[in-house]
C-alpha cells in the first residue's frame, strides 16, 4: 500500500521554474499584496505571534460596525467581537486575570487546582486557561444546566460537579460549595468570579483601552449587561477616566435582574423576581466588581426578552452575525441608547459570544412557543427557525 502511494506521488509532474513563472501571472508580488491590504498588514504587525500560547491570544478583538442599525438610527453602532477570543467569549479575559492574580499572590503554584462556581462561559474560559497553564479545574454548577454544557467542560478537562440549584443565601449554593472545596485542598484557589476584582481589572487594562484606541477616543457612549459586572465596571472606569467623564456609560439589564431598578431609583435594592432567556447576565445584588464604579454609570436600560430574541434574528439576517441572546440584548440596548442620544453619536457594546451553545433553543420553534416569543420574531425572519 505504501509503495503504491509513493509511486503515485513520484509520478506527479514536477513543479518547474517555468511553472512557477506561469503561476506568478495569477498573483502579485508581496509588496503589491501588502499595498492592497494595508489594514490587514497593520493588524498582523501589531498582533505578531502569541508566544505564550492560548493565553497571549486573548483580547485585541475587532470592533464591528453594525451597518443596518447604524443607518436606521443615524448613529455609529459598534460591537466588540468578543466571540473571536480563542475560547469563544468575553469571559476568556476574566478567566486569565483571576488565575494570574492567584499566581501573583502566591495562592496557586505549578500543578495546583482552580475551583469556580459557574454555569457558563467563565467555566469554559477557565478550562482553556487551566489546560494552557497546567492546572486542574473543578467546576461546581447548578444541576439545572444542560448536559451539553457539562459535556463540553468535561471535554476541556474540567472535573464538573452538578449540585442542586438553590438561592445564593443558601449555604449549599454552588458558589459556596466551590469555595469550601477549594479551602479543603492544598495548592488550590477559589477564583470567585463575582467578587474577585481581578475580573474588573481585566477590562480596565484590556477591553477599555482597546475600545478607546479603536475609536480614536471618538465614542460617545458605551453599554452592556452585567453578570459578574467585570466588563461593565472595568470598561466604564477606563472610559470615564480616559474621557474626563465625557463618555456616557449605561447598564443594559434583562428581566429578573434588580440592577435596572437599583440604578434608576438611586440605590434602592428590590427583591429579584422573574427570569430571562438570557444566560450569564442579570443580577440580584451589587457585586464587589460593580461596587467601586456603580456611581459612574449614567443610567440603565431595561431590555425585554422579546427585544433580545428579535435582535438575535435581526443580527443574523442583517449583519451575518450569529450571536447569543446576551449579545443580542447588548445590541438592542445600544440601539435604544443611540435613539435616546440622537443622530451623530457613536455607541459601543459587547458581542459576548456566538449562538453556537444556545442554538438548540434560540432556533427551535417549540422552545419559542413555550416562551411566548415566537410572535416577537418578524415573519420574514421565520426562515431561520429551522429546529422543531
Amino acid at each position: 500500500m505504501f509503495a503504491r502511494n509513493a509511486l503515485r506521488v513520484a509520478s506527479k509532474p514536477a513543479f518547474t521554474p517555468r511553472a512557477l513563472r506561469s503561476a506568478s501571472t495569477l498573483t502579485t508580488s508581496s509588496s503589491v499584496s501588502d499595498n492592497m491590504n494595508p489594514h490587514g498588514v497593520e493588524i498582523s504587525k501589531a498582533q505578531r505571534v502569541a508566544q505564550d500560547g492560548f493565553v497571549s491570544a486573548i483580547g485585541n478583538t475587532p470592533l464591528i460596525r453594525l451597518k443596518t442599525l447604524s443607518q436606521q438610527t443615524g448613529c455609529e453602532i459598534l460591537g466588540k467581537a468578543e466571540f473571536q477570543n480563542p475560547g469563544g467569549s468575553v469571559k476568556d479575559r476574566a478567566a486569565l486575570y483571576v488565575v494570574e492574580d492567584a499566581e501573583k499572590r502566591g495562592l496557586l503554584q505549578p500543578g495546583g487546582t482552580v475551583v469556580e462556581g459557574t454555569a457558563g462561559n467563565t467555566g469554559i474560559g477557565l478550562a482553556h486557561v487551566c489546560r494552557s497553564k497546567g492546572y486542574q479545574l473543578v467546576i461546581y454548577m447548578p444541576n439545572t444546566q444542560s448536559q451539553g454544557k457539562i459535556d463540553l467542560l468535561r471535554l476541556l478537562g474540567a472535573d464538573v460537579r452538578p449540585v442542586p440549584a438553590v438561592a445564593f443565601d443558601n449555604p449549599e449554593n454552588y458558589n459556596h460549595q466551590a469555595r469550601r472545596h477549594a479551602e479543603s485542598l492544598t495548592n488550590a484557589v477559589w477564583t470567585n468570579q463575582f467578587d474577585n476584582v481581578a475580573n474588573r481589572q481585566a477590562h480596565i487594562e484590556t477591553t477599555g483601552p482597546e475600545i478607546w484606541h479603536q475609536t480614536g477616543g471618538q465614542l460617545d457612549a458605551f453599554t452592556c449587561a452585567s453578570g459578574t459586572a467585570g466588563t461593565i465596571a472595568g470598561v466604564t472606569r477606563y472610559l470615564k477616566d480616559a474621557s474626563d467623564g465625557r463618555v456616557q456609560c449605561w447598564l443594559a439589564d434583562p428581566p429578573g435582574s434588580v440592577l435596572y431598578s437599583y440604578i434608576s431609583s438611586g440605590g434602592q435594592l428590590t427583591e429579584r423576581k422573574g427570569g430571562s432567556i438570557t444566560e450569564g447576565i442579570g443580577q440580584g445584588r451589587v457585586t464587589d466588581n460593580l461596587k467601586p464604579d456603580i456611581d459612574l454609570l449614567d443610567g440603565a436600560l431595561h431590555v425585554p426578552d422579546a427585544e433580545s430574541i428579535e435582535m438575535v434574528y435581526r443580527c443574523l439576517d442583517e449583519e451575518g452575525l450569529y450571536l447569543g441572546a446576551s449579545s443580542a440584548l447588548n445590541v438592542a440596548a445600544a440601539r435604544n441608547l443611540a435613539v435616546k442620544l440622537g443622530p451623530g453619536k457613536t455607541v459601543v457594546t459587547i458581542l459576548c459570544d456566538g449562538a453556537y451553545r444556545y442554538a438548540d433553543r434560540l432556533f427551535s420553534r417549540k422552545w419559542l412557543v413555550e416562551k411566548g416569543l415566537l410572535g416577537a420574531i418578524p415573519e420574514r425572519l421565520h426562515k431561520y427557525i429551522v429546529l422543531e
